[in-house]
């Protein structure tokens, strides 16, 4: 996808990079959007620089009623932060929108920023915030607002030499209320169908999560997504709303007037006139909950969201050691040191694969999608699809491979999550499953008892194309010592053809002492367990087997189904 990687030491070195190849290199630091760019052939360039080195420009800061992000601040950074959860809701919302817990991990705010899709989620709240976007380069600082700063669908004023520092925007105060809200096709991993953040100022100090219905609106600043070229802002209702209080009635024409500042078109996820009507009704109960002072009611029983990082070591931490990039892929995988002279172009799926010879990732999408390719990178739950081999230099990489010695188990023995996959018959093709142990996993490290929530947002990158997820999630909370929900009841066994109420001879019932009468045997709700295969060898044929592959698949071993 590439040909030369570089990973400056300093922002002074970053800069002159940029300066002296201007035009000919892309920037990337999470590559969650590079790298499926260059996959499919869209800016395609020779040259990659990596900025994830410059350790100063990851920070998420509240200065004097600013808060500030870094170039290297992620989404998940911004829901790990206090002040952003207390201060930048609208902001937090969208992070936590942001394709699952493996993007976030890595995807930094900037990068979807300087992405420029009018379906970008983060996009709409700094855009409501008031941002602006810090830009520097040999030449200097420039500051623009956020506003000026797109002039077209993927397209903005940033110049090729230039680097997006920081973007800052004034905290919410105590006279402010806000909100962000998406519609997507799923709950995860969805392109937003219409999404609008709200930023509204009131006559007087409010307190938080009381209704404000009664209050007088002051300023207004709504800015609406995937609805236009570029997000927008919809004047409309915001002159509208100044001066008013959020009643039904008001809620309701405010939602009708942002209709006339917004040209949407038809694409596969909605038509143009779907979407409008979706944004009439979104943007009035939306107003309705800030009314009400529900708008961060999603926050209320959560210390803070699942990050699927528990990272302790940091690049910085192996720099120190000396870990200096000059075009070998030194790293440690499952605790082996690993020199990859060849990986230096690849994704880091590609190299554990090709390089490492470690095919127990797999790759079932190569775009972020699917989750197939989970692994750990210093401690974050990643997908190794969107990781450029590079950024492993100096880090520590654990795969479905390392996962049970990465537990402190025992040689030959299994982590406690495989082992609850086998137990609970999560196994199907096992295509999905490495990934799906890495996430879950992950959680475990974080949350020693998740709820059943906590693990359907830890696993909602991860797609298993056979069927349905109750048995993963089970095997997850089995893991994490909570009991399992019970096995639903046995269904009736249907009579036979010319059988029941309808006429022939009655359905033979089970009577006690009852003789000449075939019982209907009684369904064993537990014969999927593993218990029920041990007492019942001799009847369960190639059911010994299956369980083999289970473990197999569960290990990652490549001889094991699914392992293509």
């Amino acid at each position: 996808m590439w040909e030369t990687y570089l990973r400056p030491a300093s922002l002074e070195e970053a800069l002159s990079l940029l300066d002296r190849i201007a035009g000919r290199a892309r920037v990337v630091a999470g590559g969650t959007d590079v790298l499926v760019e260059l996959s499919r052939g869209v800016k395609p360039t020779a040259t990659l620089i990596d900025i994830t080195n410059l350790d100063g420009l990851k920070y998420v800061r509240s200065e004097g009623g600013v808060i500030r992000l870094g170039a290297l601040a992620t989404h998940n950074d911004v829901l790990a932060s206090p002040e952003c959860l207390r201060s930048a809701l609208p902001l937090a919302q969208a992070c936590l929108e942001v394709g699952a817990p493996q993007i976030r991990t890595r995807a930094t705010v900037a990068g979807n920023v300087i992405t420029a899709s009018p379906a970008n989620d983060t996009i709409t709240p700094l855009l409501a915030l008031g941002a602006e976007a810090v830009l520097t380069s040999v030449e200097g600082e420039r500051v623009v607002l956020l506003r000026d700063f797109y002039t077209g669908v993927r397209r903005t004023v940033l110049r090729p030499n230039e680097l997006l520092r920081e973007l800052r925007f004034p905290a919410l105060t105590g006279r402010q209320r806000g909100l962000y809200v998406k519609l997507g096709l799923r709950r995860a991993q969805a392109i937003s169908v219409v999404d609008l953040a709200i930023v509204l100022t009131f006559a007087q100090p409010l307190t938080r999560g009381d209704a404000v219905g009664d209050a007088v609106v002051s300023d207004a600043a709504i800015a609406l997504g995937c609805l236009a070229p570029t997000v927008v802002r919809t004047r409309g209702a915001e002159d509208f709303l100044r001066g008013q209080r959020l009643d039904p009635a008001v809620c309701a024409e405010a939602g009708r007037l942002a209709r006339g500042d917004v040209t949407p078109i038809s694409d596969l996820r909605g038509s143009a006139g779907y979407r409008l009507d979706t944004l009439d009704a979104l943007l009035a109960h939306s107003l309705g909950r800030i009314a009400a002072g529900t708008e961060a009611s999603e926050w209320a029983d959560r210390s803070r969201p699942v990050l699927l990082d528990t990272g302790t070591l940091r690049q910085s931490d192996q720099r120190e050691r000396g870990a200096a990039f000059s075009g070998v892929v030194e790293t440690v995988i499952n605790g082996q040191p690993y020199r990859l002279p060849h990986a230096h172009n690849k994704s880091l799926l590609d190299a554990l694969r090709e390089d490492a010879g470690l095919t127990g990732t797999k790759e079932g999408c190569a775009e972020g999608e699917c989750g197939a390719c989970t692994v750990w990178l210093d401690g974050q739950a990643v997908m190794a699809c969107l990781v450029p081999a590079p950024q492993a230099h100096g880090a520590a990489v654990t795969t479905i491979e390392g996962l049970a010695g990465a537990a402190g188990q025992a040689e030959g023995e299994l982590h406690p999550l495989q082992q609850a996959f086998i137990d609970r018959a999560a196994v199907q093709c096992g295509y999905c499953i490495p990934g799906m142990l890495m996430a879950g996993a992950k959680l475990l490290q974080e949350r020693p008892r998740p709820t059943r929530n906590d693990i359907g947002v830890a696993l909602s990158g991860n797609i298993c194309r056979c069927t349905g997820y109750r048995k993963i999630v089970d095997a997850v909370q089995e893991a994490a010592g909570e009991p399992s929900p019970p096995e639903p009841s046995p269904p009736t066994p249907l009579p036979r053809s010319g059988e029941g109420s309808g006429g022939g001879r009655p359905v033979a019932r089970e009577r006690p002492g009852g003789a000449g009468v075939s019982p209907v045997p009684a369904l064993d709700p537990g014969w999927a367990s593993n218990a029920a295969r041990a007492k019942r060898p001799e009847m369960t044929p190639g059911l010994t087997r299956a369980n083999d592959d289970s473990q197999a698949v569960a290990r990652g071993d490549a001889s094991a189904g699914g392992s293509l």
